[in-house]
């Protein structure tokens, strides 16, 4: 069956040989491992700070005022999509006036197959927010190319529905960072060490926030 775009990540075609990592064949692990350490370093500082702090105020927006956050992704991008919803609902509201409502969209597989067996795959997770979703609530996507149609197509019915956005995205960002309301991106074209920092973004978000409502002194004496 044909799809709007490709339903998995997949690297985007035409990106230059030279952006690329690994560029040449290693020998010996260690070495690799090195360079991988080095484009990680790289990729890391490409993040912008102010998309960060963008993100958070959603989120802290979202747990105060007790609208859902919805979480998706397709592959990789899908464990940590439920990774979030343990982490947020779990540890954000930890010692905190928080209770965060989270739900993946990616956690419920007899669903995710019933609507790609009798719709389309595309789908998976626009139908799921259309039953699930109200105005107010957030949508934050996961997607390495940022180019897979459901992710795609979720974020285009979160924005016409009045919910907010946030997607985290790498290669060349792909429709799902020109349709979210913030976008934080890793500019790498390597899958691990974009879904590393996507993972170390979430982890990130989680603990800024859970702290930030948190006395001074207990945040010393907690473990994070």
């Amino acid at each position: 069956m044909t799809t709007l775009n490709e339903i998995a990540d997949a690297a985007p075609a035409g990106t230059p040989a030279d952006a690329r990592f690994p560029a040449s064949q290693y020998a010996e692990a260690g070495n690799y491992f090195d360079d991988y350490a080095g484009e990680l370093t790289r990729a890391l500082s490409s993040i912008r700070r102010a998309d960060i702090e963008k993100a958070a105020e959603i989120l802290i927006d979202a747990y105060t005022y007790g609208a859902c956050v919805f979480s998706c992704g397709n592959g990789g991008s899908a464990s940590i999509a439920n990774h979030l919803q343990c982490d947020h609902v779990k540890n954000v509201g930890n010692g905190t006036d928080l209770s965060p409502r989270v739900m993946s969209l990616v956690a419920n597989v007899e669903t995710i197959t019933a609507i790609a067996n009798d719709h389309a795959y595309e789908d998976i997770f626009a139908r799921q927010l259309q039953s699930q979703a109200r105005s107010g609530d957030v949508l934050l996507v996961i997607s390495s190319s940022g180019r897979s149609a459901n992710i795609v197509r979720a974020l285009a019915w979160a924005r016409d529905n009045g919910l907010r956005t946030i997607a985290l995205t790498g290669f060349g960002g792909g429709d799902a960072r020109k349709l979210a309301e913030v976008a934080i991106h890793v500019d790498c074209t390597n899958y691990g060490v974009v879904e590393d920092l996507h993972q170390t973004i979430m982890h990130a978000l989680a603990q800024y926030i859970r702290q930030s409502r948190m006395a001074p002194d207990a945040v010393a004496t907690n473990v994070f």
